[in-house]
């Protein structure tokens, strides 16, 4: 039983590759953060593996041992994977050391299945050495091993790389599925549902996550409880706010990410368009604060939110990004009821 919810193409691809013996010895599966790659490699490892009459039966021992991740022969390498217990630093790249030790795998047998599935999640941090050294084994592949890379940011890997998998996009899929799962499958609340489904953005599994651990809603409410103030605060307020995250750049990451979104909920807002916002339940919040700023200081803030994030991807100081994003930030101290533009805008 495929497990992967909405994928429609992704799967229907994979289903007949597999069914006529013809998968790609490499996948890239492009696609946000939870939006189902993890499970979808899950499910294909399962399915070559697999020993019931059905695959993937999701009932038989080798699947259970790869959903409980107990299986040998189903190795995940991340930028959490291989850790010493000692080390402080959250790593920011996969390293060649990571990749040899997934070539020299990867020239053995299978111990226990039918195929060795290798998952890069996260393959945009991929070193350039560890990516060099990847494209070895993509271009020999060894016998019965299949590579499965997964990346939220296709831009940052090596175009060779890319060039020798089979590319499957995993798109967002729509609210209305999300909360249907969520009601029918998890039995949340209805109402519950219909918010974490338009805060998912489409990706089931942050909505998932978040039906079952409060955590991350109060994460978000916190994110956005230290940026309501910014807008009306001086400098000294604004930069000591960055410099707490010189050296976070998950953190960092998750803040401008969500950041975006909420500015893009503005800019809807302010052109009339406020039904299609994904902050739904600070509605009010933010049509007030369209009110307080023009069309043009909202675009050109978003803009600065995607610049930044490009940065980073390129390891740019982090403390010097979000110093740069508090000055480009508009303030709204004193503005309160400015009449709105009216002009449509092309999003």
């Amino acid at each position: 039983m495929w497990r992967t919810v909405g994928q429609y193409e992704a799967l229907a691809l994979i289903e007949h590759s597999f069914k006529g013996s013809s998968l790609a010895h490499a996948y890239l599966f492009v696609g946000p953060p939870h939006v189902g790659k993890t499970t979808l490699a899950l499910d294909l490892a399962q399915a070559v593996n697999c020993q019931g009459d059905e695959p993937p039966c999701g009932e038989c021992n080798s699947c259970r041992r790869i959903i409980n991740g107990k299986h040998v022969d189903i190795i995940t390498i991340s930028l959490d994977s291989g850790r010493d217990s000692k080390e402080t630093k959250p790593r920011v790249e996969i390293s060649i050391d990571d990749i040899r030790e997934l070539q020299h795998s990867a020239s053995l047998p299978p111990y226990e299945g039918e195929c060795k599935v290798f998952i890069i999640d996260g393959a945009e941090y991929l070193s350039v050495e560890a990516a060099n050294c990847l494209l070895k084994v993509l271009e020999e592949p060894p016998p019965r091993v299949i590579m499965l890379l997964l990346t939220a940011d296709e831009a940052r890997l090596l175009p060779t790389v890319v060039s020798r998998c089979q590319r499957m996009e995993l798109k967002p899929i729509p609210s209305e599925d999300v909360e249907r799962v969520l009601v029918e499958s998890r039995g949340v609340d209805r109402e519950r549902a219909r918010l974490l489904a338009q805060l998912s953005e489409g990706c089931l599994g942050w909505a998932l996550m978040a039906s079952v651990d409060d955590r991350y809603l109060q994460k978000r409410g916190k994110r956005l409880a230290e940026l309501l103030p910014l807008l009306d605060a001086g400098w000294e307020e604004r930069f000591a706010y960055a410099a707490q995250f010189e050296k976070d750049r998950g953190s960092v990451e998750e803040i401008i990410k969500l950041w975006l979104v909420w500015w893009r909920d503005l800019m809807l807002t302010k052109c009339g368009c406020k039904q299609a916002i994904t902050n739904v339940d600070c509605a009010l919040e933010i049509e007030n604060w369209a009110m307080a700023l023009s069309l043009l200081e909202i675009k050109d803030f978003i803009d600065s939110l995607q610049k930044s994030l490009s940065q980073i991807s390129r390891n740019v100081n982090l403390r010097l990004v979000f110093e740069v994003l508090m000055l480009d930030m508009p303030r709204r101290e004193g503005r309160q009821g400015r009449e709105t533009l009216s002009m449509p805008v092309t999003l």
